[in-house]
């Protein structure tokens, strides 16, 4: 026989007022187990159990709608999953911001005592300068933000073989081959074809991050043939005709010196040995930036156009100074989908301003995606990979 508890015995044991209860109630968030004949709302241990999950979403920043959507109790595990990832890069974000307020603070302040004025100017590029220092730290910190990218790609594509799947089948590998792969991210390219590694191969990972790497040696497991490095592409740090084949997925165009970076992979690179490079076009995902910019036209979510630096319409002649015989594959897919914590997880991923945009307006933000994905969002895809031998 369950105990009950009356309205005001169920709020003092859960710190909360009759008040809070009774909305709870009139907003379907927490409904009574049973009511007296009079109409008094009773409540269980069970309920209990359900008001600390309110109570602790809301403290970690979710609005009421947002605590229904999740259906509390459902299973739903990943929908759950993908929102307190959302929230904590939302705090990340604003944990970054107050530290920009203090910076800003103290360096005026310094400025006053050392010079009894401030150039103000010269002040604000200081913290803008600092304030994309630490956006750019928090982005590369671990492969959360890559992780959600990938998921709105695995999860929603169109094409069910899967880039990574596709990608490794045509890389052709071969027992004993030497490999390195430039901005190995968090290892996808390998944990998801891992049983298809040919013997006697030895696979080195490289990424500008140690966090990132952590991340690829723990989703890849306990493999011998894999080495993990943390380098600048720019300065690979490997002998002359080392590598069979070199493997650059989606980061050349991260890369501050591309011609530096392709020489070093030339370098590096036997003779007559491959470089494998992925790049999409300027199409690539297209309706994710006017679904942003229709909701705040100041939100830009990358600070360049990276198809610009390195992309399907200008990759080959960018290659062809230091490689020969190279050819494009497109890989043909789109996404398709219809709920809005995918794109908002995949939006808050991104190298731009947006989280900063986004921070004080989450909320409305929230709705105005929900309202664009809920008869389904088509977002088109454009990729592909370029392939080239050492001249």
């Amino acid at each position: 026989m369950p105990t009950y508890y009356t309205s005001g015995a169920f709020a003092k044991k859960a710190h909360v007022s009759i008040r809070t209860i009774r909305y709870y109630d009139q907003k379907n968030l927490l409904k009574p187990t049973a009511h007296t004949k009079g109409g008094a709302r009773r409540y269980t241990d069970r309920d209990f159990a359900k008001l600390q999950q309110i109570l602790l979403l809301k403290y970690l920043g979710f609005s009421l709608s947002d605590i229904r959507e999740m259906t509390i109790g459902s299973g739903d595990q990943q929908l759950l999953l993908d929102s307190l990832q959302i929230q904590k890069r939302l705090a990340e974000e604003r944990l970054e911001e107050m530290k920009n307020v203090i910076t800003a603070i103290d360096s005026t302040r310094d400025a006053l005592k050392d010079e009894g004025q401030v150039d103000w100017q010269k002040m604000l590029d200081l913290i803008h300068l600092t304030s994309m220092n630490q956006s750019l730290s928090t982005q590369y910190q671990n492969a959360t933000n890559i992780s959600a990218r990938i998921r709105l790609h695995r999860d929603y594509s169109t094409n069910k073989e899967g880039w990574f799947p596709w990608l490794y089948k045509h890389l052709s590998l071969k027992p004993g081959m030497k490999i390195l792969e430039l901005g190995a991210g968090n290892g996808t390219l390998w944990s998801q074809n891992i049983d298809q590694v040919p013997d006697g191969v030895t696979i080195v990972l490289s990424d500008i991050s140690e966090g990132i790497l952590a991340d690829a040696k723990n989703e890849i497991g306990d493999h011998p043939q894999f080495q993990y490095a943390v380098f600048d592409a720019q300065k690979i740090p490997f002998a002359d005709n080392t590598f069979d084949l070199v493997i650059a997925n989606h980061m050349l165009f991260y890369c501050d010196d591309i011609p530096q970076t392709l020489s070093e992979v030339r370098r590096v690179l036997k003779p007559g040995a491959s470089f494998a490079c992925s790049t999409y076009s300027k199409k690539h995902m297209r309706e994710i930036t006017d679904l942003v910019q229709n909701f705040n036209s100041n939100i830009v979510l990358s600070s360049v156009n990276l198809y610009e630096r390195f992309g399907l319409e200008n990759g080959k002649q960018i290659l062809n100074s230091y490689f020969k015989d190279i050819t494009c594959h497109k890989y043909e897919d789109a996404i398709e989908l219809s709920e809005s914590t995918p794109l908002i997880s995949y939006i808050l991923s991104c190298h731009g301003n947006q989280n900063a945009l986004l921070l004080d307006h989450y909320q409305d933000f929230k709705h105005y995606v929900d309202q664009k994905a809920k008869d389904g969002f088509y977002i088109t895809k454009d990729v592909g990979y370029f392939i080239g031998k050492k001249v």
